[in-house]
């Protein structure tokens, strides 16, 4: 059944779903007739909107760490001692499912403790099992086990990088008023989260593997280079060549590198896991593996290929952020949200269970426009946390719940699959019927734990 139905949505993506930059050009469209008609914005109020949004620093500033996190995590992976190490991890897989069974637990592995390192993890894994394979002459499905390196975005946002329950950890924070501040035990440590992070890292890769197809429907993966060249081949070693060979400047940048982290996570702990230090220690270890600065070069040259994607759309998105927040329309679905709360809740649902689950609705909703979690925190976040306030119900399920919607639509928001798609070297209608079939599927897991705990 889950295989019929996993190649029912694998025609339908194939068919229906566009290249990546198509789908947020329909999204802002789509983002703008909505403005005009439910927030009877006007045009000029629109367009200004978007266009505060798409130029603002916060949106560019993004976009670069987004392609920098690409970019170094790229190149990390392509040092021998990585690649060496994902040679023996994908050694393990014997056939599809098996194969979707390591990635997928990998990918969530990894993106509990950062989402940026699952994303990574989960992309070159994919395409080391691929590689390993057909090397040893066992066929994979090879769409299948990339989409299993995607699902650590089904996770992130309840492990420990997870921008919703960390800024609600952090003192002075925007909505302290309302809030306090919660500490991660009631939010990432909390039976709660702890519950839902299980039924995702059991059903997940269950699921992956009863959608393999069969023998004679396998697609393998397409040729990828097996290694960057070095840069320190057969050449002239005039001073400049000595330079981009030594090993030593590299050590010295990255001692004072590595320094910085070390003071860094030491003052600040969990909560210093945050995108830049991250992008630093990508920088520092791709670096220090490759050894010298000419053959990191060379690596990034090969990684920047792929990080136009990210250049190209991330502006957009932030630009529809900006149109919702502008206009009202994220208030409009978050006052939807309580006066359905209050509906229900006068006809006997407990109004804890009501607003978790219909936060959790609209945040899934909300996220396919505004795909930033970070970004979505701060257009949702205080009119959820406004909402869970006059109606009495749980704080710390209000962030989760929230916290839980953003994630579960990047199953079918295929924005932050790039960096997954420029390594993997496939066009995301390949994923994507994967991708939104788990998604469904998925679903009811959160919500009926949301609605439990809401009720006590």
């Amino acid at each position: 059944m889950v295989r019929r139905l996993g190649d029912l949505f694998t025609r339908l993506s194939h068919r229906f779903i566009p290249h990546p930059f198509v789908f947020a050009i329909l999204l802002t469209l789509l983002a703008f007739l909505l403005a005009l008609v439910w927030s009877r914005a006007t045009p000029r109020q629109v367009v200004t909107a978007w266009f505060d949004g798409m130029t603002g620093p916060g949106g560019l500033a993004f976009a670069l760490q987004m392609a920098l996190i690409l970019l170094t995590g790229h190149a990390l992976a392509e040092t021998h001692a990585v690649r060496a190490g994902l040679r023996r991890i994908a050694g393990a897989a014997r056939g599809t499912r098996s194969a979707v069974v390591l990635v997928s637990l990998t990918a969530m592995g990894a993106a509990l403790l950062n989402w940026g390192l699952g994303l990574i993890v989960g992309a070159t894994l994919a395409r080391a099992v691929a590689r390993d394979a057909r090397a040893r002459g066992v066929r994979v499905h090879y769409p299948l086990v990339v989409a299993a390196g995607y699902t650590g975005l089904l996770v992130w946002h309840g492990g420990f990088s997870g921008s919703a329950p960390l800024s609600v950890a952090s003192p002075e924070h925007p909505l302290e008023r309302l809030t306090g501040v919660l500490p991660i035990t009631t939010t990432l440590l909390s039976p709660l989260n702890l519950f839902v992070t299980l039924f995702f890292v059991v059903a997940v890769p269950l699921l992956l593997a009863g959608m393999a197809p069969r023998e004679e429907s396998l697609e393998e993966a397409p040729a990828h280079p097996e290694e960057v060249a070095d840069a320190d081949d057969a050449a002239p070693l005039t001073p400049a060549r000595r330079l981009e060979q030594s090993r030593l400047l590299v050590a010295l940048v990255s001692a004072a590198g590595l320094l910085y982290l070390v003071l860094h996570f030491a003052e600040t702990g969990w909560r210093g896991v945050q995108l830049n230090p991250v992008i630093l220690l990508f920088l520092l270890a791709g670096m220090l593996l490759h050894g010298t600065a000419g053959r990191y070069v060379a690596s990034i040259d090969e990684a920047v290929k792929g990080a136009g994607g990210i250049l190209l759309q991330f502006p957009f998105y932030f630009g529809i952020m900006g149109v919702m927040s502008g206009t009202g329309l994220t208030e409009r679905l978050a006052n939807l949200s309580i006066g359905t709360a209050e509906s229900l809740g006068a006809s006997g649902i407990p109004v804890g269970s009501a607003h978790a689950v219909l936060t959790f609705v609209s945040a899934a909703v909300v996220n396919l426009f505004v795909p930033s979690g970070g970004g979505q925190w701060a257009v949702q976040g205080p009119i959820a946390v406004e909402a869970s306030v006059r109606l009495g119900t749980s704080l710390s399920d209000t962030v989760l719940a929230v916290a839980y919607g953003d994630e579960l639509t990047n199953m079918l928001q295929p924005f932050w699959a790039l960096p997954l798609l420029a390594i993997t070297r496939l066009h995301a209608r390949r994923i994507v019927g994967y991708t939104s079939l788990l998604m469904l599927l998925v679903a009811p897991g959160p919500a009926l734990l949301l609605a439990l705990f809401g009720a006590w």
